[in-house]
């Protein structure tokens, strides 16, 4: 006997969901989260870089996942952490690396640095080294798409650390009474500086919050393409549908330090260990090859791609000018 029912699609989400082209472009852009990391990771101890910054290395499927359906249109707040949504978003790491360097050529000309980059034309209205301080950014930029009377939608990206911020329960809390097509994003990556997540918040997951706001809350595996690019997915329908905002955790992990500064002293060798056998990347780039859109030399020649993208902004970095000493005030901006 034959059945006319068709036959379940057991394929991952994102294979299921998006063409060939856009996942080989998912994966490039993970790719180049990392190298761009890890090229400004070396930088800052060759002594090119000053200051300090806080690496994403381990976390480049939520970023890459989250923004996959943003178009330039939708807007994105970020955090201290930021370079990987900076990318995920459409930035050119070139301008980033002069931005990091300090060069005039710079998203914000060299005056913002690290935590602080930019880029309006793609939708990303800054990075911010206030923790939570992009909450309330991001329920502003949705009140102004709802009120204007725009389909686009704001992804708000934030730590396990913010989420015991007054912003947060403030930010949540007006985005639902008023509807706002915003999504809050919580990369739970375990640790606010040195402080577990375990022993800083009472609920077991933050998604739980959610509910006290009326509004849908998911815990995902943050390491997860498919996992969060679902239920991203289902938040930006019922952000666009005029439904309001959703809570998505990704529970992930950061293979460096809080920040530069970071002597790790307060998680082990083996759990560190552990998590980078979940490398997000690797997982992403293996469901790929064994869903037959890409092949081992496919994947390598993307690899490949964006190492060269990376040499080649931190040689545009490298060979852009500095600030003029007599624009030192220029685009920096004081209310009375």
């Amino acid at each position: 006997m034959t059945s006319d029912a068709p036959a379940t699609d057991n394929r991952p989400f994102a294979i299921r969901t998006y063409a060939p082209a856009q996942l080989r472009e998912a994966l490039r852009r993970m790719y180049l989260i990392r190298r761009f990391e890890e090229g400004a990771e070396d930088s800052y101890m060759r002594g090119l870089i000053h200051g300090t910054m806080h690496l994403s290395i381990g976390q480049e499927a939520s970023a890459m996942a989250t923004c996959m359906e943003l178009t330039d249109a939708d807007k994105i707040t970020s955090t201290h952490r930021g370079h990987g949504h900076c990318i995920a978003k459409g930035a050119d790491v070139g301008r980033m690396f002069a931005e990091f360097f300090g060069k005039e050529t710079g998203y914000c000309h060299g005056r913002g640095g690290s935590m602080h980059i930019a880029d309006v034309r793609t939708g990303n209205l800054g990075a911010n080294g206030i923790v939570g301080g992009g909450l309330p950014i991001a329920v502003g930029a949705a009140l102004t798409a709802k009120r204007l009377g725009r389909d686009d939608v704001t992804v708000c990206f934030f730590g396990d650390g913010a989420n015991n911020e007054g912003a947060f329960h403030e930010a949540l809390n007006m985005a639902s009474v008023w509807k706002l097509p915003v999504i809050f994003v919580c990369e739970n990556n375990g640790y606010g500086m040195s402080t577990a997540v375990t022993r800083s918040t009472a609920v077991r997951h933050i998604a739980d919050r959610a509910s006290a706001y009326s509004m849908p809350g998911i815990t995902v595996d943050g390491n997860d393409f498919s996992a969060v690019a679902e239920a991203v997915h289902a938040a930006i329908v019922r952000a666009r549908a005029g439904d309001g905002p959703s809570l998505v955790e990704n529970v992930t992990y950061r293979w460096r330090g809080h920040s530069k500064s970071d002597r790790n002293r307060y998680r082990t060798k083996e759990e560190i260990e552990e998590w980078m056998t979940r490398d997000p990347i690797a997982r992403f780039r293996s469901e790929l090859i064994a869903h037959g859109i890409l092949d081992e030399a496919a994947a390598d020649a993307v690899a490949a791609e964006a190492m060269a993208e990376v040499e080649a902004g931190i040689a545009f970095a490298k060979s852009s000018p500095a600030p003029a000493i007599g624009d030192v005030t220029r685009y920096v901006y004081a209310e009375n």
